[in-house]
């Protein structure tokens, strides 16, 4: 399906049109051609706002692009998010994507407050390159994939970046288990929908976990050694 001017248009929370999302996707969309310069914005997003579920904000504030923008951290739906809203400024057709995704590697406070394994709408980019629809999962920046042993999302434009089945020591990562379908904005009603049925644990504790240091929580964890599932 070619992309529609909605994949182009900022919204609310795709907030192209922010003075500083048009800002950072001029100073990181370098390239000769339009693959180039969407591969940039990937990486720029990818690395340069580190992953951290545990100061997630559900409200629309928390879910705009710009918001990540200015935290310099975000989860995989927001960061998602911010990767559509730099390339839309940049002139490159984008939407996004979502899954539920049976995710075999997180810390202990995750899988206490969300009682299950499987992430609902686990959020990905599509960029519409060379004409067709290209998946980029820009959640996890390299130095966290570093600490997990995980093999990292590359992205070359071409080829669709989605999550690895399994890590560097072959221990289960990723499978995913549903799709969602493509979206021109966050559909963040039925997220939420969603969330409040599979997650009360997690929403209830979600203003308590905002001081928690998922970094230090990962740092302790990759010490203690793993088994393979």
């Amino acid at each position: 399906m070619n992309p529609t001017p909605a994949t182009l248009a900022p919204t609310a929370l795709i907030d192209a049109d922010h003075p500083a999302v048009q800002a950072y996707a001029r100073q990181h969309a370098v390239g000769a051609n339009e693959r180039e310069r969407a591969v940039a914005l990937y990486y720029a997003v990818r690395d340069g706002f580190r992953y951290d579920p545990y100061k997630a904000d559900l409200s629309p504030k928390g879910m705009r692009a710009s918001t990540v923008l200015a935290q310099g951290y975000g989860w995989c739906v927001p960061k998602a998010t911010l990767l559509a809203a730099v390339c839309r400024a940049a002139g490159i057709p984008a939407r996004l994507g979502y899954a539920d995704v049976r995710n075999h590697l997180s810390t202990e406070r995750m899988r206490k407050n969300m009682e299950t394994e499987v992430f609902y709408w686990h959020g990905y980019t599509e960029l519409w390159i060379a004409g067709a629809w290209r998946k980029a999962t820009p959640a996890f920046n390299l130095s966290l994939c570093e600490k997990f042993g995980l093999l990292p999302l590359d992205f070359n434009g071409l080829d669709d970046s989605i999550y690895h089945p399994f890590d560097q020591a072959g221990n289960r990562h990723m499978e995913y288990v549903a799709q969602h379908g493509s979206f021109d904005d966050v559909p963040l009603a039925a997220i939420m929908d969603d969330f409040g049925r599979h997650y009360p644990q997690w929403i209830a504790s979600m203003a308590q976990e905002q001081d928690a240091d998922f970094q230090a929580e990962v740092d302790a964890e990759t010490k203690a050694p793993r088994t393979t599932e």
